[in-house]
C-alpha cells in the first residue's frame, strides 16, 4: 500500500525480542501446568515466519533455563523445562537438537552429583532420542556432551557413571556406527599397572625363610597340598605382576625375547596357583568380619599391587579368576588372524604347543576355583566361543545387521479372509458345495443332504427275515428231508445273526413263553415254525412276481410312444472324447463348471494328457450323475470353440440322439 503522500509504507518487521519475552512468559505458564498447548496456541498467533518463530522460541527455552541455573532452582525445575523442549520439538515448535543444547548447558553448570541424577533422564529417554526430529539432529550433541562428561570424571572414582555413559552411547547408536568402534585393533597402552621394580627396597620376607614363618594361611583359605609349595616372596611379585604388561599389549609376544620371559614368568604364576589351592568355603572369619563392616559391593577400577597384599589376593577367587580370565583373552588374540594384525606377528609352533598346554591348565584351575567352579569354566569357555563370531564380523568391516528381505518375483498377495456365511451362501446358491478337494467334492456332492444320504434305501445293509429265515424254513419243512447236521440252525453263526435280526425286526422275540428252551437251535426252530405261518411261501412269491410283470407288460402295450431324454454320456464316448481332446481339456474344462483348483488337482494326478482329459470327463459324469449328457457336452465344445471335436465325436447330434 501507499501513503496519501505517495510513499510506500514499510514492510511489517519481526520483534524478535518481545516475541522472545512472550514466549518466555508462556514458558514459564506451561512449566506450572505441565502442558504446552497454550504454547502451541501462541506460537500460531504469532507473526513471522515459521524458521523465525522456531528460532525465537530456541532461544527462550535456553534463556529460561539459565535463569533457572542462575538461581539454583533445582535438578528437577531444569528437567521440568526440558521436558516442554522435548515436547515443543515432537510438535515442530522448536528444533530437534535444543533439548540437547539445553542439558549440556546444565552439565556444565552443575556439580557431578546432579549431573549424575540429571543423566539418569537421559538414560531413560533413550528410546525417544532414537526418532524423529531428535536423532539426526541432535545425535553429534549427544555424543559430543557425553565425551565432555567423560572428560570431567575420574576413570576410578566415577567408575559407575562412566560405564553408563558409554552403556547409553552403545545403546543410542547402532552396532555398526563407525565412531564405536576399533576398527584398527589398537591397544590402551596407557593402561599401564605400577608396582614396585627395586628389590632393595621390598617389604617381602626373603626366599629362603621357614615356609611356616613366611606363610601363615587363612583357616578354610588355603591348603598346602604339594610337596613342591612357590613360596610368595619378591621374585614371584615381580614376575607376577610383570605379566600385565603383556596383557596391555600383546604384541609384545611375537617378540622372541619377550616371549621367553613371559612364559617363563607364566610357568611360575600358574605353577604358583596350583600349589596355593582354595577350600570350597563361603568366606574365612576375617573375610566375614569385613564384609560385615561394609556394604559388601566394593569395586576398584585397577589392580592394587602393593607387597603386603599379594598372599591375601592368591586368596582371593575373584582375583586368581581376573587374571586366568585375561590368560584365555590374551592366548585367543594369538591364535586368532586379525585383519589389522601385521603378518610377521605369528607365532610358531613351539609357541602354540606352550600355549595349547597352558590354556589347559588355565581351564583345570579354573574349574578347581570355588565356588561354581565348573559352571564358570563353561561360561567363560562359551563367552570366548562367541567373541569369535564378533572377530569375524570385525574382518569383514563390521558390515551392517540389517537382513535385506527376500526377494520373490511376485509379490504374495494376502488372502482375504472369506466370512462363513459367504461359503454358505455361495454353495446355496449354486447347490454345490465346494470341500477344497476335487474328490472331497465330488463325494459331498453326490448327496449334498446329509439326512436324505442317511436315509438312502441303499444303505440298508440289514437282511429281511425272509430274506434271511428263507433257507433254514425250506429245511424245517419234513418233506426236504435235510439232516439235522446239516441244517444252518445248528450252525453258531447262523445262530448269532439270527438273535440279532429278530431283537430288530420281529416280535416274536420278546413275548414270553412258558416253554424251556435247552439249546439255541431248538429255539429257532420254534420261531421259524411261527415265521412260516406269517411270511409267504416263496411259490407263492413267484407267482406274485409272474403276475406283475404280466401287468406291466399289458401296461406298456397301452402306453402312447413318448419321446426319449437326451442320450447319456458313455464310457465309449468318453474315451473317444479323451482321445481328441488331448492337452485342450483345460480350455473345456471351465465350460463344465471346474474352477483353478480342481484343474490344478487333476493336473497333479497324471503327467499324461489323455488321462488328465479321462478324469475331467469321469469327474464330470460321477457329478452329475443322470444329467451327464451328450448335448451338455457337446454345447460346452461349442462354448469351447471346439466343434471340429464335437462332430468328431458326436457327429451333428442327430446321430447321437
Amino acid at each position: 500500500g501507499t501513503l496519501p503522500d505517495g510513499h510506500k509504507m514499510a514492510a511489517s518487521v519481526f520483534d524478535f525480542s518481545a516475541t522472545r519475552r512472550d514466549f518466555e512468559a508462556e514458558i514459564l505458564a506451561a512449566e506450572r501446568t505441565h502442558n504446552i498447548s497454550s504454547l502451541q496456541d501462541k506460537f500460531a498467533k504469532f507473526s513471522g515466519s515459521e524458521s523465525e518463530k522456531k528460532s525465537t522460541l530456541d532461544q527462550a527455552f535456553r534463556d529460561v533455563l539459565k535463569d533457572h541455573i542462575v538461581r539454583e532452582r533445582g535438578w528437577e525445575v531444569y528437567l521440568a523445562v526440558i521436558s516442554l523442549a522435548v515436547d515443543c520439538a515432537r510438535e515442530g515448535l522448536c528444533l530437534g537438537m535444543i533439548p540437547f543444547l539445553m542439558l549440556d548447558d546444565v552439565f556444565s553448570s552443575v556439580t557431578l552429583d546432579v549431573c549424575e541424577r540429571v543423566f539418569k533422564f537421559v538414560e531413560d529417554g533413550v528410546s525417544t532420542w532414537k526418532k524423529e526430529p531428535y536423532y539426526t539432529g541432535g545425535k553429534n550433541y549427544l555424543l559430543r556432551m557425553c565425551n565432555d562428561l567423560l572428560r570431567r570424571l575420574s576413570r576410578s572414582q566415577n567408575t559407575v557413571f562412566c560405564g553408563r555413559i558409554q552403556l547409553f552411547l552403545a545403546r543410542l547408536f547402532p552396532l555398526e556406527e563407525k565412531s564405536g568402534l576399533n576398527l584398527q585393533s589398537h591397544f590402551n597402552l596407557d593402561n599401564v599397572t605400577e608396582y614396585n621394580l627395586k628389590g632393595d627396597d621390598s617389604t617381602m620376607r626373603s626366599e629362603d625363610r621357614d615356609r611356616d614363618e613366611s606363610m601363615e594361611m587363612e583357616e578354610g583359605e588355603m591348603s598346602d597340598s604339594h610337596s613342591s609349595f612357590t613360596p610368595i616372596d619378591y621374585n614371584l611379585y615381580r614376575k607376577f605382576w610383570s605379566i600385565q604388561d603383556f596383557f596391555r599389549n600383546p604384541n609384545q609376544c611375537y617378540k622372541k625375547d619377550m616371549w621367553k620371559s613371559f612364559a617363563s614368568n607364566s610357568d611360575e604364576v600358574l605353577k604358583c596357583f596350583e600349589s596355593h589351592k582354595l577350600d570350597d568355603v563361603q568366606a574365612s572369619k576375617k573375610k566375614r568380619d569385613m564384609l560385615a563392616g561394609s556394604d559388601g559391593n566394593v569395586y576398584f577400577a585397577k589392580y592394587l599391587t602393593s607387597e603386603k597384599l599379594l598372599d591375601l589376593q592368591l586368596a582371593d577367587s575373584n582375583f586368581r579368576r581376573y587374571v586366568l580370565v585375561q590368560y584365555l583373552i590374551l592366548f585367543q588374540y594369538l591364535n586368532t588372524q586379525v585383519k589389522f594384525k601385521a603378518p610377521n606377528l605369528v607365532v610358531t609352533d613351539e609357541q602354540a604347543l606352550w600355549m595349547k598346554n597352558a590354556t589347559d591348565m588355565v581351564y583345570k584351575l579354573l574349574r578347581e576355583t570355588p565356588p561354581d567352579g565348573n559352571q564358570f569354566a563353561k561360561m567363560v569357555q562359551h563367552t570366548l566361543e562367541r567373541e569369535e563370531n564378533w572377530i569375524a564380523w570385525k574382518n569383514k568391516g563390521c558390515p551392517a545387521y540389517d537382513r535385506e528381505k527376500p526377494k520373490t518375483e511376485t509379490p504374495l498377495k494376502k488372502s482375504r479372509k472369506r466370512a462363513m456365511g459367504e461359503d454358505i451362501k455361495e454353495a446355496e446358491e449354486s447347490k454345490r458345495v465346494n470341500m477344497g478337494s476335487a474328490e472331497l467334492t465330488r463325494l459331498w456332492n453326490l448327496c449334498p443332504d446329509n439326512m436324505e444320504a442317511c436315509s438312502n434305501p441303499e444303505r440298508e445293509f440289514l437282511p429281511s427275515l425272509e430274506e434271511f429265515f428263507e433257507e433254514a424254513i425250506e429245511q424245517a419243512d419234513p418233506e426236504a428231508m435235510v439232516e439235522d447236521e446239516y441244517k444252518v440252525v445248528n450252525s453258531p453263526n447262523f445262530g448269532f445273526r439270527a438273535l440279532r435280526l429278530l431283537a430288530s425286526r420281529s416280535p416274536h422275540f420278546f413275548q414270553p413263553t412258558n416253554n424251556q428252551f435247552k439249546t439255541l437251535p431248538s429255539y429257532l426252530e420254534n420261531i421259524l415254525s411261527k415265521l412260516a405261518k406269517e411270511l409267504p411261501s416263496p411259490s407263492e412269491e413267484l407267482k406274485t412276481d409272474t403276475d406283475m410283470a404280466e401287468n406291466e407288460e399289458l401296461l406298456d402295450e397301452k402306453k402312447p410312444d413318448t419321446p426319449q431324454g437326451p442320450p447319456p454320456l458313455t464310457q465309449e464316448h468318453i474315451d473317444i472324447l479323451a482321445e481328441k481332446l488331448g492337452a485342450d481339456w483345460k480350455k473345456l474344462a471351465p465350460h463344465l463348471d471346474f474352477k483353478g483348483a480342481e484343474i490344478t488337482a487333476i493336473e497333479g494326478d497324471s503327467n499324461e494328457m489323455n488321462t488328465q482329459a479321462t478324469q475331467l470327463l469321469v469327474t464330470w459324469q460321477d457329478r452329475e450323475g443322470p444329467q451327464a449328457t451328450v448335448d451338455i457336452v457337446m454345447t460346452a465344445l461349442k462354448d469351447a470353440g471346439m466343434d471340429d471335436i464335437s462332430e468328431a465325436v458326436f457327429g451333428d447330434g442327430e446321430e447321437a440322439s
